[in-house]
């Protein structure tokens, strides 16, 4: 690819996925269990989970975590309570996690500065340890992704992701690299499958709305995908966990309504099998991203490399056919993916 070729950046962040995943498991995880050894001593009660964008998806999936693996109440912030309207809660013994790439959104800044000053144990997870989100936590954890240039995040995801799943496991005593070992060779598999997905994206290069759906571990990695798509292609795109897409919006899928399901090898994949049934009983254009048994009767599919990877660690594989597939439909539509209109790579919310 030429050095002018549109979207040439953010291709080249997604191929250096595996290469940061190995860091991270080789480099940083000593540093990831330090800190969880620290905040585990202090016995918190609740975690309050904090991000936007992307990072806002990489929390919920952290929620996931640590509401199963820990058994931890958690909650996501709402960070205007503090920042537009001056609420004061009772933060004490309450651990609050900053989940950002840049470290540099005003908002994000406040909101934990506001939580530090409310008694909370503050720890931000980023991509950038010299920033001001870092300054104001007590707690840092850094991503080690290097530069990502591209607006569009990829490798600053999964890098997240599996950050906190470290921090998580390690805040159990535990070691996850172990469980995690496999997943840089995993993920070379997967990434070079780019002309497989290619193909997978002429079906939505005229799409003009889609959905995509998944329960419990994959749900954080619809919402990605379709902000993906969004913010690369300008496809309307909506996510929605399997049971909300029952409850009401199945209700706007057709025979000529895409609808993209991942599909994890698990728990979630069994509660997700009842809504894909329906899909597939309205005529649904049904594409399967998942093991390959759960490929059968879908309209297409992309089949994960999944066997005997623990289902918490499934997304970090899954998100990687969905950001192909945003590259690919961008550039089928003729637009160029490292440059969508109206986004900085910092976006400086208050």
């Amino acid at each position: 690819m030429s050095a002018t070729e549109p979207g040439r950046l953010m291709l080249a962040e997604m191929t250096e996925q595996p290469a940061v995943l190995r860091r991270l498991l080789q480099d940083g995880a000593p540093r990831i269990a330090e800190v969880a050894r620290d905040i585990a001593a202090r016995r918190p009660r609740f975690v309050q989970l904090t991000g936007r964008g992307t990072s806002d998806n990489a929390a919920l999936y952290a929620k996931y975590l640590l509401e199963i693996e820990r058994g931890l109440p958690c909650g996501l912030t709402s960070m205007s309570t503090t920042t537009a309207y001056g609420a004061k809660p009772d933060l004490r013994d309450v651990l609050v996690i900053a989940v950002s790439q840049s470290g540099g959104s005003p908002d994000l800044v406040a909101s934990t500065t506001a939580a530090r000053e409310a008694g909370a144990i503050t720890l931000a997870v980023t991509n950038n340890p010299d920033s001001p989100l870092v300054a104001a936590s007590e707690y840092a954890i850094d991503v080690l992704a290097g530069p990502e240039k591209a607006l569009p995040a990829t490798k600053t995801y999964t890098a997240e992701l599996l950050a906190l799943h470290l921090f998580v496991t390690a805040l159990g005593g535990d070691d996850g690299t172990l469980a995690a070992a496999r997943l840089p060779e995993l993920a070379e598999r997967v990434l070079a499958r780019q002309d497989e997905v290619r193909s997978l994206a002429a079906r939505y290069r005229f799409a003009e709305r889609m959905v995509l759906t998944s329960r419990g571990y994959g749900y954080p990695t619809a919402r990605e995908a379709a902000l993906k798509l969004m913010e690369t292609s300008y496809v309307p795109a909506l996510a929605y966990s399997g049971a909300d897409l029952l409850h009401g919006p199945l209700a706007m899928v057709d025979n000529i309504f895409p609808v993209i399901a991942v599909v994890p090898d698990g728990r979630a994949g069994e509660a997700l099998r009842p809504v894909l049934e329906r899909l597939t009983d309205r005529g649904a254009d049904l594409m399967v991203v998942g093991p390959r048994k759960a490929l059968t009767g879908a309209s297409a599919g992309f089949a994960l490399p999944t066997d005997d990877l623990a289902e918490e660690l499934q997304p970090i594989l899954e998100i990687m056919p969905l950001q192909l597939l945003a590259y690919e439909v961008t550039r089928a539509r003729g637009q160029d993916p490292d440059a969508p209109r109206a986004l900085a790579k910092v976006t400086e919310t208050h």
